[in-house]
């Protein structure tokens, strides 16, 4: 059973930075994608960054340059670096994990679809 669990949201102004970070039980197994997603009220779940377990990354154009994905394995954790926050980043920000050989060909899309394994959240909030 793969467990999930965020934190590290918060309220900061534009132009700040947050770190969140993901608990996660995926570490044992080989072959994973694991994801940042976020949905802000009223709009579609979407894809923020993901990171497949060769240490590949795929990132929204939106976050490009801004956000940046990252996990330590030793300590089982997933991490997302936010710097130079928008409002429009406000949302509720959720990991995401799938497990099994066809991961490579599905975690570029970022597609919150092609995840198994989720998170509740935390929730960022940008001020302007």
């Amino acid at each position: 059973q793969v467990q999930l669990v965020e934190s590290g949201g918060g309220s900061v102004q534009s132009g700040g930075s947050l770190r969140l970070s993901c608990a996660a039980s995926v570490y044992t197994y080989s072959s994973y994608c694991m994801g940042w997603f976020r949905q802000a009220p009223g709009k579609e779940r979407e894809g923020v960054a993901t990171l497949l377990s060769d240490g590949s990354t795929s990132y929204a154009d939106s976050v490009k340059g801004r956000f940046t994905i990252s996990q330590d394995n030793a300590k089982n954790t997933l991490y997302l670096q936010m710097n130079s926050l928008k409002p429009e980043d406000t949302a509720m920000y959720y990991c995401a994990a799938r497990l099994g050989v066809y991961v490579r060909y599905l975690c570029g899309g970022l597609n919150p679809g092609t995840m198994d394994y989720w998170g509740k959240g935390t929730p960022v909030t940008i001020s302007s």
